[in-house]
């Protein structure tokens, strides 16, 4: 049966159904008498693709198989010669699919595709909706591969396809074949406009490279192309983020006297930059100078920089202020006022505007309950930070490792070992793996009890479930054991720190030092000491004064004095506690008035390293 298959007969055998399973070149042939293949399309194509559509759809029924990809790519012609290509779209994507799918070469499809044509406006189009359904499933290069196709027989994409496939070359870092494939959209002919060029400005801002995008904003004025708003306000944004704020500020100014009318998203990118590197003052000036009216992220950037300062008095007027501008405090307002609040202990404040932020029916975040569950840990009210942990769950939130962590140090800190234990099951119970920060809580709150070899089991247990112990960990451990005055499994805790590729750090090494200073094992000590400065770390001044005062302890003024010249080089003055620690060394050497020996060796020791201070305002500070 051929192409001359009369209409009004095909309608009846649709209408009666009465036939057998045939093969498919039958159904092609049908298929192929629904458009003539030598006319332009008629009034009546519509129709034409509905009764195909029809036919096509039964008779895949009939043969209880899927038709292969020829009768689609010629059914998907037929629709959108009748204008019904929000249908063509649908079996285009299912094409793109299966043909992934059975690994089909470009070169396969578009032969199909193009066989299966009887109009090369209709060809264009249908090679056009290929490529932009490509894009949509992540298959860029055999989108890209099917435009050079497209290029061989003289067609191109659309604009607004070409526009996706750029994005989606951009987006994969595809540089050179995004420039290429820009180069031939100007070759042929295709009017470039502002939003094409702005992805590559966008894409260079995205990597930092600020200047190749001011240069590609500059050739797009001497194109032609007139940049709008967008183009600029990516650069400036990008300024913003890398707060170059003059220099972002100075091209605000310098668009404005061009013509180009800064909107309130582009001034208040430039005023939101200036809140967060704290200058609210700044941010103010060039806000009332652009007479723009500051949108929710500026105000929460005012609000954040002043809970930061701890000025409460003055996110709480901004934060009023938002509401006589006609703008609604979001989910961000709120908590960060909340927390501002509850970094300042200011509990019944904090609960006001929690109950405000309900009360507006606006939803409370994980964030959100966790900073009121971390200022009640903090106040010792762990009743309300349980009820607060409960309420969350009851709203349908999933608290996170923070919350956990959150509320399990609260409950290690008051001693409720059990209840931290618990959190710990509810944790895993939840599908949350413990992080090494969970590990450290209960290893801290075990060894401030006295229970040091469970804290030892809790670090074998991190390693068994694959966590890796940091300086922190092994730091409490060791801290406990030295406390004890068990330095010989303190130094086992030590090397094992070695053997996971931990290093040490200067808590560490106090931890160490603290036992021997109190024991006046001061061999070993000064052993550990110059360790620590042959592994390279720095002494801070908590560690020399350890160290001055268990020499000072056994009467060693001698190398008390030569740590404090050490301490001097390194830039550190002598304090209050170093004063103390030479006063108990002169005691016990009988010293008359060991007071004031101190102060007198203290400034001595000063003025040989030239350092003119008066030891009195030393010893003044804590």
């Amino acid at each position: 049966m051929g192409a001359s298959v009369p209409r009004p007969q095909l309608i009846f055998l649709l209408k009666n159904h009465k036939f057998q399973a045939f093969h498919e070149s039958f159904f092609f042939s049908l298929l192929q008498a629904l458009i003539h293949p030598k006319k332009p399309i008629q009034a009546d194509s519509h129709s034409n693709a509905e009764l195909a559509l029809h036919f096509f759809k039964l008779s895949e029924y009939c043969i209880g198989t899927s038709h292969s990809h020829k009768s689609v790519c010629k059914m998907i012609h037929i629709l959108v010669s009748g204008n019904m290509n929000y249908i063509a779209v649908d079996f285009i994507l299912n094409l793109v699919r299966d043909s992934v799918s059975k690994e089909v070469s470009v070169d396969v499809l578009f032969k199909l595709i193009y066989e299966t044509h009887s109009d090369r406006m209709v060809l264009q189009t249908v090679c056009s909706m290929l490529v932009d359904c490509c894009v949509k499933e992540n298959k860029v290069d055999l989108a890209f591969e099917l435009t050079c196709q497209m290029g061989s027989f003289g067609m191109f994409p659309s604009v607004g396809v070409c526009h996706s496939l750029l994005r989606a070359l951009l987006g994969l870092n595809k540089l050179e074949l995004a420039w290429g494939f820009f180069d031939r959209m100007r070759r042929q002919g295709i009017r470039l406009n502002v939003s094409i060029v702005t992805l590559f400005i966008n894409m260079y801002c995205s990597k930092g490279h600020l200047l190749s995008a001011w240069k590609l904003l500059m050739d797009m004025k001497n194109s032609g192309i007139k940049p709008d708003v967008v183009a600029y306000t990516i650069i400036i944004d990008s300024l913003c983020k890398m707060s170059c704020l003059r220099e972002a500020t100075s091209i605000l100014f310098k668009i404005a006297r061009l013509g180009v009318s800064p909107d309130s998203v582009l001034v208040s990118s430039v005023a939101e930059g200036y809140c967060k590197v704290g200058r609210p003052a700044k941010a103010m000036d060039v806000i009332n100078f652009f007479k723009v009216k500051p949108n929710i992220f500026v105000y929460n950037s005012f609000i954040a920089k002043f809970c930061s300062e701890g000025n409460m008095v003055k996110a709480s007027l901004i934060f009023r202020e938002m509401f006589e501008f006609g703008l609604l405090a979001d989910c961000v307002s709120y908590t960060t006022i909340i927390g501002g609040y509850c970094k300042d202990r200011d509990m019944n404040r904090a609960f006001q505007y929690f109950g405000k932020m309900l009360k507006s029916g606006i939803n409370p975040s994980v964030t959100t309950y966790t900073l009121l569950i971390d200022a009640c840990c903090k106040s010792e009210d762990l009743e309300m930070a349980a009820n607060l942990f409960h309420e969350m769950t009851m709203e349908g939130l999933v608290p996170d490792v923070i919350t956990f962590n959150t509320l399990i140090d609260g409950y290690g800190k008051m001693g409720h070992l059990h209840k931290a234990f618990m959190l710990v099951d509810m944790m895993r119970s939840a599908g949350i793996n413990p992080d090494v920060t969970t590990y450290n809580i209960i290893i801290d709150s075990l060894i401030k009890r006295g229970f040091t070899n469970e804290a030892k089991g809790i670090l074998d247990e991190l390693v068994r479930r694959g966590v890796s112990p940091d300086t922190v960990t092994f730091t409490n451990i060791i801290d406990g054991l030295s406390k004890k005055g068990d330095f010989e499994e303190a130094f086992l805790v030590w090397f094992y720190m070695t053997e996971c590729d931990v290093k040490p750090d200067v808590l560490t090494c106090s931890a160490l030092l603290n036992g021997y200073c109190r024991e006046r094992r001061m061999a070993e000590a000064n052993a550990l000491f110059v360790r620590m400065l042959d592994i390279g770390l720095k002494p801070d001044l908590i560690l020399y004064n350890t160290l001055i005062h268990g020499f000072c302890g056994i009467g060693d003024m001698d190398k008390a004095c030569n740590l404090v010249e050490m301490m001097i080089r390194n830039g550190i003055l002598p304090n209050k506690v170093t004063h103390r620690a030479f006063i108990l060394g002169f005691e016990k050497q009988w010293v008359k008035n060991p007071e004031e020996s101190a102060a007198s060796k203290l400034q001595q020791l000063l003025l040989g390293h030239g350092i003119h201070v008066d030891v009195n305002d030393c010893i003044a500070l804590p």
